[in-house]
């Protein structure tokens, strides 16, 4: 004897009709993102990715990213410290200009170690005991803008 699966005909729902919860048990199980697998975005990479990725493309084309930018966030800039440049200096490889050695960094220079060279240092800033210990051995602290920065053309005055 062989039993064949029966063509259900109409949705599902239809059978629930006039059931409170469609079998889904108390009302309040079924409720917000908890009811989907977690709170929140939660699985948003994991067990609702296809959900996402079907019916919410344009929160995914942000990266997920919507709202106000953080204002606190800083642009991180690149450090050394002197005794790097001093290292630098003593391989050779700080070009002379105008008869002074001379190093440009688009950078903070710290003041850990010490220098032995008076050296002019180009940078976008300095810490104090950088520029105290660039002082004390002959050299000179001159700060500069950011490469970027000097870039962008100038705005014309209409």
């Amino acid at each position: 004897m062989v039993f064949h699966m029966v063509n259900r005909k109409g949705k599902r729902n239809r059978k629930f009709n006039g059931t409170r919860n469609h079998g889904k048990g108390n009302a309040k199980n079924r409720r917000g993102k908890g009811g989907k697998g977690g709170w929140g975005r939660a699985g948003t990479h994991k067990h609702r990715f296809t959900y996402i990725t079907r019916y919410e493309r344009h929160w995914m084309s942000h990266g997920g990213r919507f709202g106000f930018a953080n204002q606190n966030a800083r642009a991180e800039l690149p450090v050394i410290n002197l005794y790097e440049i001093d290292q630098l200096a003593r391989n050779g490889k700080v070009e002379k200009q105008e008869g002074k050695l001379t190093f440009d960094f688009d950078g903070k220079v710290l003041g850990t170690g010490s220098i032995t060279f008076p050296i002019v240092v180009r940078a976008v800033c300095f810490s104090e005991k950088a520029k105290e210990k660039l002082k004390a051995c002959g050299g000179s602290a001159v700060e500069s803008a950011p490469a970027a920065e000097e870039a962008k053309p100038a705005k014309k005055a209409e």
